[in-house]
């Protein structure tokens, strides 16, 4: 990658790193905290949901926020407000209170991402633009995945994590300001329709869609599912921290694999290898603790590709002017699909057990088997030459997306190859 974009972008990329220790270190928190206060398993769940409620309002709304004030401004406004709310999390703790507050948060998270990628895709050309937004995503799993152990410096049952986090997100705001660059100017992409993105590629849109219940419920429910299951706080992290991780070594083998032998054939295959690791942790509820977290990494590290494997398949079957919209499209259905995945395994969990978890998503990700396979039969692969590059994207909890799909204007928060 050529060193001229790497000094125009390093300062938005250690930002972004910062930023998701701290949205990282919140999530599982809140999910911790949470079963401490003896919330039902099933407000906990509506609590988490309401992140991608926010989450939502923020893609909608930042794109016009951006227009009139500029990137940078929009992006230190987002961080102070978030930052803000995580200390007030601390002060009340109520799920009627965190509700609201995580709704505020998902939508001020939101907003950054769109700022973020609008920012990388402005400085990104075709040359590099695939290893640009890879090397952005690395960052912002890195710091997911890192936040996870970040839970053991403190006790999650006292104001001091909160703290923590609410500094973190602070901090962030620094290299972004003090960054010498110019923010990037907004860019008018075609719009397309839900319908016309669906008849495109079916398997795609679906794909999509399944990976916003499959990865709300990883990140919002998975740190609910480990405490009940009875993991220490130290555990707790292991376990978030090693199956966040384990998305950022899949990526671009997964990616890889796709490009030679078709998207919709891994799709297939990674989702298969899931539910077969899924259904291994619930038919065998009493393995050994180190096989039990090695499950779990690969069933995260297969699923957190499949958004990445979805949008790539759209891609292919799109003409290049409708690509940026189809990716708003697709992240719109994407997080409206992870405001129910919470929801829905915290209260099976609630009349089944713990043991729901993983027969959920393992359950999701066996339908989209299916679905691909029958799919298969009926419209055969993009040709070879008409692949595009594989795509390494993940929305939850770091995507953007323009305004709506079906409007005619869009911010440039998604590029035609998001690498």
């Amino acid at each position: 990658m050529p060193l001229t974009v790497i000094s125009r972008t390093w300062p938005l990329l250690l930002g972004m790193g910062v930023l998701m220790l701290g949205a990282g270190l919140q999530s599982t928190l809140l999910g911790v905290r949470a079963t401490l206060e003896g919330f039902p398993t099933t407000v906990t769940g509506a609590v988490m949901s309401c992140y991608y409620v926010g989450y939502l309002i923020g893609t909608l709304t930042t794109p016009r926020l951006i227009h009139g004030v500029g990137h940078v401004r929009v992006f230190a406004a987002l961080a102070a407000v978030a930052s803000t709310a995580t200390l007030l999390q601390a002060g009340y703790v109520h799920p009627a209170s965190w509700a609201v507050l995580r709704l505020v948060t998902g939508l001020c998270f939101a907003g950054i991402y769109v700022v973020a990628e609008s920012w990388l895709n402005a400085c990104a050309t075709r040359a590099n633009r695939s290893r640009l937004l890879a090397t952005y995503m690395v960052v912002l799993y890195v710091g997911l995945g890192g936040a996870q152990f970040l839970l053991i410096l403190s006790s999650p049952g006292t104001a001091a994590p909160f703290m923590l986090v609410s500094g973190l997100i602070s901090v962030a705001i620094v290299p972004i300001l003090l960054s010498s660059q110019s923010s990037p100017a907004v860019v008018v992409p075609r719009a397309v329709g839900f319908r016309e993105l669906y008849r495109a590629s079916p398997v795609g849109v679906t794909a999509a869609t399944v990976a916003g219940l499959i990865t709300s419920t990883i990140f919002s429910i998975g740190p609910v599912y480990a405490r009940l299951r009875g993991l220490d706080t130290t555990a707790i992290a292991t376990f978030m921290g090693i199956s966040i991780l384990a998305g950022v070594a899949t990526q671009y083998p997964v990616g890889t694999l796709a490009d030679r032998f078709g998207r919709r054939a891994l799709i297939a295959a990674v989702c298969a290898l899931a539910t077969a690791a899924a259904g291994a942790i619930v038919v065998f509820a009493d393995m050994p603790h180190g096989l039990f977290v090695m499950l779990a990494a690969v069933f995260s590290g297969l699923a957190l590709t499949i958004y990445s494997l979805g949008i790539s398949h759209v891609n292919d079957r799109l003409e290049p002017a409708q690509m940026v919209a189809a990716s708003s499209a697709l992240l719109l259905l994407n997080g409206s699909a992870a405001i129910a995945g919470p929801v829905l395994a915290s209260s099976l969990m609630a009349a089944y057990g713990p043991s729901a978890y993983f027969a959920v998503l393992g359950s999701l990700s066996g339908a989209l088997t299916i679905h691909c396979l029958w799919r298969t039969s009926r419209r055969g692969p993009v040709p070879q030459g008409q692949r595009g590059p594989p795509i390494n994207a993940q929305p939850q909890p770091c995507a953007s997306v323009g305004e709506e799909p079906w409007a005619n204007t869009h911010a440039p928060v998604q590029s035609t190859e998001r690498n």
